[in-house]
């Protein structure tokens, strides 16, 4: 058996998965984020450590000792500030956290060679722009830290006692050159960041150290067991997938939603609206559309109208598209791909009397589905021919859902058969990590039937129109926006 643990923005879920590939039990367990001001976004760690325990025992139950390995899977792009013997020192910052954009500048003075090493846009929220936060306004914090880690590397720090990262984790900080695999001195000397508190860089499917007396205690199960390095929950979610050649192209929806392709050399996007990461496995890369808004949107607005998602589903879908002129931004944190901007925020605009709860609920509904169209328009961009796309996550479950992504996007839309592809990921990771699996094992959960296709409707004149109010709204709206701020 092998345990994949996937450390996610709002919770953690532990999977149990056989050598065959078969899922035989997952679990999961809740954590805050908490903003104290406006654009910040945190977790304390110790909430991770408790509920990582409480996911395992709830997963493993009494299969402890047929665990052979664990494997790490976490959101990206995080800062854990830790002392020599990993405990946090200030809560975690965050993928969703804007509050780097007030010195992003330092990155876009630097000169072209350098720029072109991190082949990604400088945006808000990455690993290197929270440290220059840090440095600036927390600086007896960043001074004195240890360690600066991704969230999956602190707690394998807290698993095995051992400091490691892995590329595609690594490849996500803007601290990393993309094009020569390896951390950028250069870039980091430039910009006048430590890179003592760095780790070091190892394979992502190589064994990161054993699981230690403490930890197997705190989780239920044996000590010494191998710990695999892991990867970012967006490459383990492709490995978990079956994402593994270059020519597909999946959507995953959580509380983000990314967009991801695989390619076989390191391209980076020439508009700068899209990512290029390393992946899971050797001498892989991926192209990444990311939009931050999704899930992230959808529970807040569900949240704010009180309803559960069930009276989500049978609302929304009772309103006509279009929701007679009603249109939802969902960027509530920012938005990164297309738009690169901290600064966006969201809003319904159009409301009229005539409008009712269930209008705000299929406006924000299309709102997010219009936001992955900008995303994949921008994969398009790239030169990718996005003929189907793969759908993962545990936000695209619902049937009707489903048919206004595809309704909305015009691609048809093949879902993959595991709901938790990220902790799948980890979990074969952890395989290939002590040679019991290879890559393989993901392929038969693929496989998905002609007729569970969701094939996309003609385009809808209400919907189409509303796609192009969508597109005007954030240019009309930014300017008054950061007028206020």
């Amino acid at each position: 058996m092998l345990l994949g643990i996937d450390l996610g923005t709002g919770s953690v879920k532990v999977l149990l998965l056989s050598t065959d590939g078969a899922v035989v039990r997952e679990a999961s367990s809740p954590y805050s984020v908490k903003s104290p001001h406006s654009g910040w976004a945190e977790t304390d760690p110790n909430e991770w450590w408790a509920a990582v325990a409480i996911a395992t025992r709830a997963t493993v139950q009494d299969q402890a000792n047929q665990i052979q390995a664990i494997g790490l899977s976490g959101q990206m792009h995080g800062v854990v500030l830790s002392d020599l013997a990993g405990m946090p020192m200030r809560p975690a910052i965050l993928w969703a956290d804007t509050r780097s954009s007030a010195v992003l500048n330092a990155y876009r003075a630097l000169d072209s060679t350098l720029l072109n090493q991190l082949a990604n846009p400088i945006t808000a929220g990455m690993a290197g722009a929270s440290l220059l936060w840090l440095r600036q306004f927390e600086p007896e914090i960043y001074a004195t830290a240890r360690w600066m880690l991704q969230p999956k590397d602190w707690l394998r720090f807290h698993l095995t006692g051992e400091v490691a990262t892995e590329p595609s984790d690594a490849s996500a900080t803007l601290l990393y050159n993309v094009l020569k695999d390896g951390w950028a001195n250069d870039v980091l000397e430039a910009l006048k960041l430590r890179s003592d508190g760095l780790a070091r860089l190892i394979p992502s499917s190589s064994i990161a150290g054993y699981l230690t007396d403490d930890a197997a205690a705190h989780l239920g199960l044996p000590s010494g067991l191998p710990v695999v390095a892991g990867a970012g929950d967006t490459a383990a979610a492709a490995l978990g997938s079956g994402l593994l050649e270059p020519g597909l192209v999946q959507l995953t929806v959580g509380s983000g939603a990314q967009i991801v392709t695989l390619r076989s050399h390191p391209t980076p996007d020439p508009h700068r609206q899209t990512h290029l990461y390393r992946s899971a496995l050797p001498h892989q890369w991926y192209t990444l559309a990311a939009m931050q808004n999704a899930g992230l949107a959808l529970e807040w607005v569900r949240g704010i109208l009180g309803l559960s998602w069930a009276e989500v589903y049978q609302a929304a879908f009772a309103v006509a598209s279009g929701c007679e002129g009603l249109t939802f931004l969902p960027y509530l944190t920012g938005e990164r791909t297309p738009l690169l901007d901290p600064q966006a925020r969201g809003a319904w605009v159009g409301l009229g009397l005539h409008h009712t709860q269930a209008h705000l609920m299929r406006a924000a509904l299309e709102g997010v589905a219009f936001s992955l169209r900008q995303g994949l328009e921008a994969i398009a961009a790239t030169g990718i021919e996005v003929r189907e796309l793969q759908l993962a996550g545990g936000g695209t479950l619902e049937p009707q859902w489903q048919q206004l992504l595809a309704d909305v996007l015009q691609v048809p839309l093949r879902p993959v058969a595991v709901a938790s592809a990220s902790a799948r990921g980890a979990a074969i990771l952890a395989g290939m990590g002590i040679e019991v699996v290879n890559e393989a094992i993901a392929l038969p959960q693929n496989s998905t039937p002609p007729d569970a296709v969701i094939r996309p409707n003609s385009p809808e004149t209400a919907l189409e129109e509303a796609w192009q109010r969508y597109c005007s709204l954030y240019p009309a709206l930014r300017q008054s926006v950061v007028g206020r701020e």
